[in-house]
């Protein structure tokens, strides 16, 4: 089979079924696992992914006010690559290349491939993502196999996490997906955050993230504070927390004086829908129980 992924998340779950020597093509954001980028990219973005949050947005914005595609297909090297599987999505146009566009493009191939659309909104959306995967793939016990292994995984955190609830009750948590202008978290996040023994004060699993002000955080006054932009790495999320520290009433949030405001790797863990979102678990259950762990970073007056 000759499959191109127009999709990260895509091409984790992809790996994670050991089919990576099918893989034909990525996109330009396919970053994981280490190791493929000698595959042909078949996307651009006219995005600059390394602009701060808020002129990202502004680039959107007007993309989109405009109708122009954020993302664009390579559709002379994709016809090159002879897919016989393309793998791609249908929740967020800002996020990855139009569903609209994928399907044109395929129409035009000969043989024309068939089109996996992936649309997780859940824990086990992911899982079900994989398993579809996996049967168009022909290694659909390998898909069941790899999805036990996730749930245990998930069960193992959660007793943990019950346990501690029992004890101390649930912890507050806001979670911020983006800084300027700030939105909450949505679809996946919120449950994940339960998981782990918390509360997400502004999001709802299931639903999209949605755009929050700064006196709704105040209201909240979480006692924890996550800030994981949706597609950057912790360097790029820090160079945009000046903005989120000078707001007033800042030093006055109860997350703030207890030093519990965090930042995370949004690109690697929280933003995709991948196989990740265990460790994601993981990563919030660590937070919330402050356990120490490299894949976060406390921030604030006393952090830097």
């Amino acid at each position: 089979m000759r499959i191109i992924s127009l999709l990260p998340s895509a091409t984790e779950i992809i790996c994670l079924l050991d089919l990576q020597d099918d893989l034909v093509g990525t996109t330009h954001e396919c970053d994981y696992p280490v190791g493929l980028d000698y595959l042909p990219v078949v996307t651009h973005s006219s995005i600059d992914k390394n602009a701060t949050s808020r002129a990202i947005d502004a680039q959107v914005h007007s993309a989109l006010q405009h109708s122009n595609a954020l993302y664009s297909l390579d559709a002379q090297l994709i016809a090159t690559l002879h897919p016989d599987l393309l793998v791609t999505q249908s929740l967020c146009n800002v996020c990855a290349v139009d569903h609209s566009a994928v399907i044109q493009l395929a129409a035009t191939l000969c043989p024309t491939p068939t089109i996996i659309n992936l649309e997780p909104l859940c824990l086990n959306d992911m899982y079900a993502t994989v398993q579809h995967v996996g049967e168009t793939c022909g290694c659909a016990t390998l898909a069941t196999q790899k999805i036990t292994q996730m749930r245990q995984r998930v069960d193992e955190i959660s007793v943990l996490a019950s346990t501690r609830v029992q004890h101390s009750g649930r912890l507050r948590v806001v979670f911020l997906e983006w800084l300027d202008p700030l939105f909450g978290s949505g679809h996946w996040i919120p449950e994940i955050i339960a998981l782990a023994g918390g509360f997400d004060c502004l999001g709802e699993t299931g639903q999209p993230a949605k755009r929050v002000s700064w006196s709704d955080v105040v209201a909240t006054d979480p006692d924890i504070l996550v800030v994981s932009c949706c597609g950057f790495d912790i360097g790029q999320t820090q160079a945009d927390l000046t903005s989120l520290m000078g707001l007033p009433g800042w030093r006055d949030l109860s997350c703030v004086q207890s030093e519990c405001t965090y930042v995370v790797d949004g690109n690697a863990y929280f933003s995709r829908p991948s196989p990740r979102l265990i460790d994601s678990l993981e990563v919030m259950f660590n937070m919330l129980s402050d356990i120490p762990d490299q894949r976060y970073q406390r921030f604030g007056s006393n952090h830097g």
